[in-house]
């Protein structure tokens, strides 16, 4: 072998580590920042043969006040194993919509925003190994807590913007635990950040009360008859035994049988919004938790948000083919043989067994350690209905339930304009929740007005402050 060959193969090698660097456990490898500093995004190995992606905006309506230092919001999808760096960024409260348009309604107005494709399988994040896939949300709250680190411990200047967790759907559980395993690794110092608060919007706590509200919210709302409830009831009990006993896998089977009763009692009313039918609202189809296995249940998510009518600030863009083909092309950084949303599938089949497990001892410890909870819930949302989030709610230990409970609430309203009501809030201590009026299970949506003004409050922006 000659020395020009040798020189030759050296560059080469050289080259390549430049362009794709080791993913090194716990490290922010592979990262990217745009020319303007605005956006960063890149890879974690946050275990052996594990790899999370993660995508940070740095707001360009950042206000600096004296008291009030500028937010960070971490978003977290639900599915599981649907994508927050697809779904939330592109579809609900990312700075531009999967048209590449503006959206008016982004968070961004009120806090950066940090997306993670989480658990890893999921979006952009993948594992080497199937066996890496996380089994529990337990799992998931430590990975995310060293993405954290990663990300953290290296910028002064993210530190000093107070982190909120901020959920939706079964992301909620993701919220909770990570919430927990975040406190304890800032009071070990492992990580350089102010945990400012968790927000559970819509979120999947305590899947008995869910699954229990779901026969008689509808037959309220004559979507069901006395033969519909009943077959719903005796399921949801079934439900309720197979939780209380441990039975995890048969209750997650339950389910499904569960939705599918629903389904053709009902002729197909609609899971994210029960005032509608299957596919007939503007966002169910691209995000959910309703069929009777992964598979199935995120192809039906991704439909419901693909369908975005132009009234609900949608696009119409087929999200798969946007982040397979538009976006992986910006990133650069996805490595050949992984697709967008290929492993996703996998990520709900390897957490079955955690699926119908209820968090509401983590929200019961959070508010026990001082930590602010929001919740929120749109009016017409059906699979995390706002019934049974009230019921999970009056399940809570926490000393200040009854006289949160005892409090009158006060009506929302879009802007200066008080001429129809949008909503409802009440707090107290550490605890809010938001009722939200006319939206379904996705409430960044359907309500985008409130709900920006509803950021604004619970983050405490001083850019909320800055447009009064």
């Amino acid at each position: 072998m000659n020395n020009h060959f040798l020189l030759l193969l050296l560059l080469l090698l050289l080259r390549s580590a430049l362009l794709f660097p080791p993913l090194i456990h716990g490290r922010p490898t592979a990262a990217v920042r745009s020319h303007d500093g605005s956006e960063e995004w890149g890879y974690v190995q946050v275990r052996p043969k594990a790899h999370m992606f993660w995508w940070l905006y740095r707001s360009p309506y950042r206000v600096d006040h004296p008291s009030k230092p500028w937010p960070i919001i971490l978003w977290l999808q639900g599915g599981p194993g649907a994508s927050g760096v697809g779904i939330g960024n592109f579809k609900e409260v990312g700075p531009l919509d999967a048209a590449l348009n503006p959206r008016n309604s982004s968070w961004i107005h009120k806090a950066d925003l940090l997306f993670v494709d989480n658990p890893v399988g999921t979006g952009y994040s993948f594992v080497e190994d199937m066996n890496s896939l996380v089994k529990s949300d337990l799992q998931a709250a430590v990975d995310l807590t060293t993405l954290l680190q990663s990300i953290f411990n290296r910028d002064q200047r993210l530190q000093k913007s107070p982190l909120y967790i901020v959920a939706e759907s079964y992301g909620g559980k993701y919220a909770v635990t990570l919430g927990l395993s975040a406190l304890k690794a800032i009071e070990a110092g492992s990580l350089k950040v102010t945990l400012g608060g968790v927000v559970l919007g819509d979120s999947w706590i305590s899947p008995e009360d869910y699954t229990f509200s779901w026969g008689p919210l509808l037959k309220d709302m004559s979507r069901l008859d006395d033969k519909g409830l009943l077959k719903s009831n005796t399921i949801a009990k079934r439900i309720q035994r197979q939780i209380q006993s441990g039975q995890f896998v048969a209750a997650t089977s339950s389910w499904s049988e569960l939705e599918d009763v629903i389904s053709s009692s009902s002729n197909d009313v609609d899971f994210y919004n029960f005032l509608l039918d299957t596919g007939e609202d503007s966002v169910a189809s691209v995000t959910g938790m309703d069929m009777s296995n992964g598979v199935a249940s995120l192809r039906r998510y991704s439909r419901y948000l693909s369908s975005v009518t132009p009234t609900a600030g949608g696009d119409n863009v087929d999200l798969s083919d946007f982040m397979n083909r538009i976006i992986r092309k910006k990133l650069k950084i996805i490595p050949d043989n992984v697709t967008w949303g290929g492993q996703s599938e996998y990520v709900f089949r390897s957490l079955q067994e955690d699926f119908l497990k209820p968090r509401i001892n983590e929200v019961d410890e959070l508010l026990a350690k001082g930590v602010e909870v929001t919740i929120y819930n749109g009016q017409v949302d059906l699979i995390c209905s706002t019934k049974g989030t009230e019921s999970w709610v009056h399940k809570l230990k926490w000393d200040g339930l009854q006289a949160f409970l005892s409090m009158e609430r006060t009506p929302l309203y879009c802007g200066s304009i008080k001429d129809r009501t949008k909503g409802f809030t009440k707090s107290y201590k550490n605890l809010r929740f938001y009722w939200i009026l006319g939206a379904g299970h996705f409430v960044p949506v359907d309500q985008p007005c409130v709900a920006l003004e509803m950021v604004g409050a619970f983050t405490r922006s001083p850019a909320a402050i800055a447009h009064k």
